[in-house]
Formats: C-alpha cells, structure tokens, sequence
C-alpha cells in the first residue's frame, strides 16, 4: 500500500489533506467506497481538480461527492449531505480539503446531527489529531435537537 495521510476517525470515516490521483490506490486498497471532497474549485493552485478525482476514483469503482465548505463557515445543507452519505454508504467513506480540518468538522457536524454523543466526536477527532472546539456548540445543539 502507498503511503497515505488518510487519518482515521470512526470504523468507516477517514479524513486528509488534499489528495491526488495517486492516492485512489490507497484509499482502494482501504476499502473505501466513497470519496467526499470538501474544497471549493480553485481554491489554490496546487490542488487536484475535482473532476480529476472523480474520475480516478469512479475508475477504481468508488463513489465521489462534492460538498465544499469554503471559509465561510458550515451550512445546514452540507451537514445534511454528508449525513446522508454516511447513512446511505455501506463501506469506508474518506473526505478530504486542504487539510483534512474541515472534513473532519464536517463529519462532527453531521454525526452530531445524527444523534452521536459530542464529546466522543472530539475524542475521536482528537486522537486523528484534529480540533472539534471550532464547532463544539454547533455540535452540542445538533445532539440536543436530534435528542427532542
């Protein structure tokens, strides 16, 4: 298996930095079904066009979703999106941005708003080595509101 930075942060959802087409291998021989791509188009110019993604990756027989989340923040929409990826994809799902940081919020985001406890969200994503504080409160009332 290639070297990759994929980082675990449940049974079935990985995050990293920007990926290439080199790296479809990896995550293959992964087991991962799903490719979720968090950055916008052209947000820098050293990144892998998503078009070149999906297109490895559809070759290597596994699924591609965009869901960017530029700067701005989170949206309802994206965390819905996501959840629903989760919940509809039977194997590993892996998303990736610049550096893996808002894929992971993302993932906190929607497995808060599916009904997963907060606190084991950032202890996860803490282990993977990334920082949930950002989306803490957003997380505890995405709990609360499934909880009701």
């Amino acid at each position: 298996m290639t070297d990759s930075n994929f980082r675990q942060l449940s049974d079935r959802f990985f995050a990293s930095p920007q990926i290439g087409v080199a790296d479809i291998d990896s995550a293959r021989e992964l087991g991962i079904t799903l490719i979720v791509n968090n950055r916008p188009e052209d947000e820098s110019s050293d990144q892998t066009p998503g078009a070149e993604i999906e297109a490895a990756a559809k070759a290597a027989g596994i699924g591609y979703l965009a869901i960017p989340v530029t700067h701005a923040g989170f949206s309802v929409p994206q965390v819905e999106a996501l959840a629903a990826a989760i919940e509809n994809d039977d194997g590993k799902i892996l998303g990736y941005c610049r550096s893996g940081t808002r894929s992971t919020l993302l993932w906190a985001l929607a497995r808060a708003s599916m009904g997963d406890d907060p606190s084991s969200i950032s202890d996860a994503a803490e282990l993977a080595g990334y920082d949930t504080s950002p989306v803490r409160p957003a997380m505890d009332m995405l709990a609360a509101h499934n909880r009701d």
